[in-house]
């Protein structure tokens, strides 16, 4: 079956083949794109990147909605333990298989968002597919590294700037993983993020040659 993303806004976004489906950084109440309601989010899965609200964001309510595993790192896998989620903790440079492939978790330079732990990326092996999802980070130069895992068919890198990489660095960052194609997210939730997803592209793909691609918050395109 074919392997689709769905992209909310800020870095919420659900990757499914149809049967088995994973939503990563669940930020609904409170996300200003005004997409989807945790109620409306159909999963078996949960990806948390860190632990600050507008990440871990429905993770409670999605999780006890749908019996589902959250997948993150051990300091915010123990805090969806503690409200009542099934959770499976991991750390920096850890890889698990799962049903649907596997997940290998990343460095992300940012703040925790919660007491002893590390912000996180991840690199989805979906169904076939590679999906590499920054989480909040700033630029770091071992990101050249992450494609000797296997070639990344999507990137989704944040462009916001102030909390996280803004389109310098993110352009910088694609230049360095060479995905086939690389997604713009955080970016426009709130002013001090207003930045524009197309101008990323355009500059990216004149600059690197590298295909860059907006997703449109509220839709959904076939990996």
């Amino acid at each position: 079956m074919a392997v689709t993303l769905t992209y909310y806004g800020h870095s919420t976004f659900l990757l499914s083949n149809g049967e088995v489906s994973i939503v990563c950084d669940p930020f609904f109440n409170g996300n200003t794109w005004e997409i989807a309601k945790p109620e409306d989010i159909k999963c078996q899965y949960i990806f948390v990147s860190h632990g600050h609200g507008d990440h871990y964001g429905d993770a409670d309510t999605i999780g006890k909605a749908n019996d589902a595993l959250l997948i993150s790192t051990a300091e915010v896998a123990h805090k969806a333990e503690s409200a009542g989620l099934k959770a499976h903790a991991m750390h920096l440079g850890g890889k698990f298989d799962f049903e649907f492939g596997s997940v290998r978790l990343t460095p992300a330079f940012h703040g925790a968002g919660i007491p002893g732990g590390h912000a996180a990326g991840g690199i989805f092996n979906f169904y076939g597919k590679t999906i590499y999802f920054a989480g909040d980070t700033a630029f770091f130069s071992d990101m050249q590294y992450l494609n000797r895992f296997g070639d990344i068919d999507y990137a989704l890198l944040p462009i916001g700037d102030n909390f996280t990489m803004g389109v310098e660095d993110a352009l910088l960052a694609a230049s360095l993983i060479k995905a086939k194609v690389t997604i713009p997210i955080h970016y426009k939730t709130w002013p001090v993020i207003d930045k524009d997803p197309h101008d990323y592209v355009k500059q990216l793909e004149a600059t690197h040659k590298l295909k860059g691609l907006v997703v449109d918050p509220g839709t959904t395109i076939t990996l």
